[in-house]
């Protein structure tokens, strides 16, 4: 095994699981919104922003969980069973939504349940992603080299608050791109949806960050001693500088500021996540080089990664940049 490869598929897993929260975040949270939309105009407005890019978004979640599976198979070996609940959950929703929002075209006379099931499917999608984030955080039983916990481990007061918070930081993102991509009535309840949002994701991240130093003793040591002290001192003046700027940015900024500053906030709980967790793969239990696949998996891996993952990037580039601009009642022109 080499630590250096290891440590690059890593941060290739790590950079798709967060590709794929700003790309679809932002889709999954128009969902999530979408009750709050009048029947017809702002409903089919909402759609239109996101129908050219919705259904590339999720290459990214592919990457990270092929990824996974194949550079760290202890790792996937340990997660699935631990988290089968909240992932089946999350396929299913993302199934129906999918289905939901290529019906509701093409059945208009029942585009009311069409419109329901796309709700449902985000709403169920993005509060399971939630719960196994919250799931892996606080701890998988492990015995050897298996998962010795049971079926419910997954579900906490933890998890059920890491769902919700996902929840309101998706609607968010999805109210910020709304305000970036749409104009007159829409764009103006886009604005009125985040200014109640973001203070709601602010109060959510904050007692996630109360609540995560406890659940595992190794979170608590890595961001309260040195290095990590460093991060942790400073992490509260850059929330703040960010979360002002959003807050002022959805009043009077230019339109694509509020997404920006958005997924400013994201990454920096991202790199708390990071902190948190690094060097596991299994918080607590399993470190990235336990589980580490092969060397000789890892390159021949790595080679196809280098061909692909630009690849993919210049294509979402070009898709978002052929698509870019405010979008109107019957989507772009």
């Amino acid at each position: 095994m080499n630590p250096d490869l290891t440590v690059i598929w890593a941060f290739i897993i790590a950079f798709a699981v967060a590709a794929y929260v700003v790309m679809d975040g932002f889709d999954l949270g128009i969902g999530i919104l979408f009750p709050r939309f009048t029947v017809g105009k702002e409903r089919d407005q909402a759609m239109n922003a996101v129908a050219p890019v919705w259904d590339g978004n999720e290459t990214w979640l592919v990457l990270g969980g092929g990824g996974l599976m194949a550079a760290f198979p202890l790792a996937y070996a340990i997660i699935l069973p631990a988290l089968y609940a909240p992932l089946i959950a999350m396929l299913l929703g993302l199934v129906f939504r999918g289905v939901a929002f290529e019906y509701r075209w093409r059945d208009p006379g029942h585009r009311k349940w069409w419109d329901a099931g796309f709700f449902l499917g985000s709403l169920v999608a993005t509060f399971a992603q939630g719960i196994t984030l919250g799931a892996l955080l606080q701890g998988i039983t492990v015995e050897g080299r298996a998962y010795a916990g049971g079926w419910w481990e997954w579900l906490s007061p933890f998890s059920l608050l890491t769902g919700v918070s996902l929840v309101i930081g998706y609607a968010l993102l999805g109210a910020t791109w709304l305000i970036w991509k749409t104009e007159d009535r829409l764009h103006e309840d886009a604005r009125r949806f985040a200014r109640w949002l973001m203070p709601a994701l602010l109060v959510a991240i904050g007692l996630v960050s109360l609540a995560t130093p406890f659940v595992e003793p190794k979170y608590y040591l890595r961001w309260f001693d040195f290095p990590g002290l460093l991060v942790a001192v400073p992490m509260p003046l850059f929330f703040g500088a960010a979360a002002l700027t959003l807050w002022w940015s959805i009043g009077r900024g230019r339109d694509w500021m509020p997404f920006l500053f958005t997924l400013v906030i994201f990454a920096l709980t991202m790199v708390g996540l990071a902190i948190s967790m690094w060097p596991d793969v299994i918080p607590g239990r399993v470190s990235i080089w336990e589980a580490a696949a092969p060397e000789s998996s890892q390159i021949f891996m790595l080679v196809g990664s280098v061909v692909l993952i630009p690849l993919i990037l210049g294509y979402t580039a070009w898709s978002y940049w052929v698509f870019r601009g405010k979008v109107g009642e019957d989507g772009y022109h």
